[in-house]
């Protein structure tokens, strides 16, 4: 296994025309089904993001942190009344039904992003992700693949993409390798353990430790 490092290096190497022609292989169009703004019983909606992609969405829609971010679920666990522990990452906020906050319908039923120029690099790229230690697979086992590149569920998958969306999803998609594992490195390099108190929920990120509303954690 390499190290963060190693990946990293690999990363800011990507050849983005490359990656262009494994996505142009795959084929790709989205249809607006909003699968992957969604969620299922078996598959909640953890759409990660970085620190600052949080602080641009706050800015971009004046909401609070918590509005925009909620901790990553996975690692927390049962309180009396709500989650406690400690967790790394940031995932984008939900509805009381579980969906990504910033999800919306129109009357047809298409699918459609309320903050789509603002939107996290995960939300630019899905269904793709490249296969480098350290970066994230998103929702699940890769059903397609061309050279590095993954593609995930979605029923877009397949069909006819031009030149041009394909550069831009491939710039985007090295975009986010890179910051990835930058955030990876960040994280192993500032984390120390919290220990929170029952009912406290501590997220770990490439800044260091933090409380829920993203304010820094003072134990």
């Amino acid at each position: 296994m390499q190290s963060l490092e190693a990946e990293l290096e690999r990363a800011n190497a990507l050849d983005v025309s490359d990656l262009a022609d494994a996505i142009e292989d795959i084929g790709f169009e989205c249809t607006r089904c909003g699968s992957c703004c969604t969620s299922e019983a078996d598959d909640p909606h953890t759409a990660t993001m970085f620190p600052d992609e949080v602080r641009e969405l706050q800015d971009a829609t004046e909401y609070d942190f918590r509005d925009v971010a909620r901790p990553m679920p996975y690692g927390l666990s049962d309180g009396d009344d709500e989650p406690e522990g400690e967790t790394f990452e940031w995932a984008l906020q939900t509805d009381d039904c579980g969906d990504c906050r910033f999800y919306e319908e129109d009357d047809d039923g298409l699918g459609a992003c309320s903050v789509h120029p603002d939107r996290p690099l995960i939300c630019q790229t899905y269904p793709f992700s490249v296969e480098l230690g350290g970066t994230s697979q998103p929702m699940g086992e890769a059903v397609d693949e061309s050279g590095i590149v993954r593609a995930h569920e979605c029923e877009g998958l397949g069909t006819d993409i031009d030149r041009e969306h394909a550069e831009e999803l491939a710039d985007a998609l090295k975009e986010r390798a890179v910051r990835e594992l930058e955030e990876a490195i960040g994280v192993r390099d500032n984390y120390e353990p919290a220990n929170p108190d029952s009912g406290e929920v501590v997220v770990h990120d490439s800044e260091g430790a933090k409380n829920t509303d993203g304010t820094e954690y003072e134990g």
